[in-house]
């Protein structure tokens, strides 16, 4: 199975500005991201930083990563979706000679995924499936504690089910962002939200957490600094 590590850093961020190279503890955000990489793929030929922003050029090529190729900026816009931003690297890389049977998304914003973590996902992996993705257990289980409004104005369970208590009611899960192992073959046929053969691999909430706020930041320095006294 030939894998395209993918390792998508444009360079707006609203919520933490310059997010992607950021040092987190010391370290560029990205700088995660490509550290994992390394530990599971062949080479760094098999990992490429889509990016449209010199200053992350700059620092992932600093951090010894040829960056391949600058995202054109229609692919790097707050509504730009990731499935354009996979078919265009899938395609530059075709037109390069170079196919692969997966690509491996991995997002910088999740710093505490790591190298066995997407070992275990690609695992899962079989050509039947579209994706394997990581999950958690959610915090909240949407047969407890989640309510629609119906058209009386009335809060309605959001579904159905009998339960008294949070631990009689099925298991659900979220997307917590940080390993996509999707089929090239499936993601040329239809758009992610088209899917529907996915398998979960499931990770802690403890190393779950998505960078997107200045808490989500904070948070995170806070463990990686607690780790560090331990």
């Amino acid at each position: 199975m030939k894998a395209l590590f993918l390792i998508p850093a444009r360079g707006g961020s609203k919520g933490i500005p310059h997010k992607n190279i950021k040092p987190l503890d010391g370290k560029p955000l990205v700088c995660y991201a490509i550290d994992t990489a390394r530990a599971v793929a062949h080479s760094d030929a098999d990992i490429c930083v889509s990016t449209d922003d010199d200053a992350i050029i700059k620092v992932v090529e600093e951090y010894g990563l040829k960056v391949p190729f600058r995202r054109p900026e229609a692919l790097a816009q707050d509504g730009s979706g990731t499935y354009e931003v996979i078919l265009h690297a899938l395609d530059y890389f075709e037109q390069q000679g170079r196919s692969y049977d997966v690509i491996v998304l991995l997002q910088p914003t999740s710093p505490f995924r790591n190298a066995q973590h997407v070992r275990e996902a690609m695992e899962l992996y079989t050509p039947d499936c579209d994706m394997v993705v990581s999950v958690a257990e959610a915090k909240t289980n949407p047969y407890y504690v989640m309510f629609q409004e119906d058209k009386d104005g009335f809060l309605q369970h959001l579904l159905e089910g009998n339960f008294t208590r949070r631990q009689d009611c099925p298991i659900v899960y979220e997307y917590n962002g940080a390993v996509y192992v999707m089929n090239v073959a499936a993601l040329k046929e239809k758009s992610l939200s088209a899917f529907t053969k996915n398998r979960k691999y499931v990770m802690s909430q403890s190393v779950s957490i998505d960078l997107d706020t200045p808490e989500d930041w904070r948070y995170a320095e806070f463990l990686l600094h607690s780790s560090k006294v331990e």
